[in-house]
């Protein structure tokens, strides 16, 4: 079932991300959480996240505004290597404290805290008119790569705020898409090589047939995506994403996931 689960969102997803330039990690991440430990979830879906960016990176990369990746895409690697550094020093700390509800202990924990309210914060951008057209000036581009490359190595979810910053740099959509693509691709690159060491250490064990699978799902929704590159992704998607957030980080939030 989770396979089918997890490859429907993947695909869904990867068409959703091609348009707004983040929705897949955002999809992925409660998905994979609902069938692993969060630690497992937030790697499985840098891997397929990883993937994608690069199947998106063949067919648009050649569109990316090469000195807007280097103002926002530098700070933001630097950054994210922060971020995945502090997922791993969350990943080994303590339960903050534990409760019982009927038989089953549920244990709150700082890596879901911070993860759950970090979901939270993502969601108020569907709910919140203010929030859901928010966009910063382009003199602002560095700022915006350190916030979102410690995000993105945090939890992965790097995408919005990134997309907030690239909209106001006077980009063509297609120069949009190719730039967002490219910056991600070298902020996947960073924390994957920080998860990299526990992968092939099997300190974390990964189902790769399931990884396999998932990547594929989401080529075919970047492939179908391409086909309606001129339309806007569909709001109600997007609330469906947001509902999705909110829900899952407050079940982080009081430890039951």
């Amino acid at each position: 079932m989770e396979y089918i689960i997890i490859c429907l969102v993947a695909l869904i997803g990867a068409g959703l991300t091609l348009f707004s330039g983040f929705g897949l990690g955002t999809l992925l991440l409660p998905v994979f959480g609902l069938f692993f430990p969060i630690e497992i979830a937030v790697v499985l879906t840098a891997m397929v996240h990883f993937m994608n960016n690069i199947f998106k990176f063949f067919l648009f990369g050649k569109n990316a505004d090469k000195t807007i990746i280097l103002k926002f895409g530098i700070p933001a690697i630097l950054f994210s290597f922060a971020g995945a550094y502090v997922l791993q020093t969350l990943t080994d700390s303590n339960p903050i404290t534990t409760y019982e509800i009927g038989n089953k202990t549920f244990q709150i924990t700082p890596l879901k805290l911070i993860i759950g309210f970090l979901l939270i914060a993502f969601a108020l951008f569907d709910f919140i008119p203010k929030f859901k057209k928010l966009e910063f000036d382009k003199k602002y581009l560095s700022i915006g790569g350190i916030l979102s490359g410690f995000f993105g190595g945090l939890s992965g979810h790097q995408g919005a705020l990134r997309s907030a910053f690239l909209i106001r740099a006077g980009l063509s959509k297609e120069t949009f898409i190719a730039t967002g693509v490219v910056i991600a691709c070298l902020i996947d690159v960073t924390r994957l090589s920080v998860y990299l060491p526990k992968i092939m250490n099997n300190e974390v064990h990964l189902d790769y047939k399931l990884v396999g699978f998932a990547t594929l799902s989401a080529f075919i929704g970047v492939y179908f995506g391409t086909k309606l590159l001129q339309k806007t992704t569909i709001s109600v998607m997007q609330n469906i994403v947001a509902v999705l957030l909110l829900t899952y980080g407050v079940l982080l939030i009081l430890g039951i996931i």
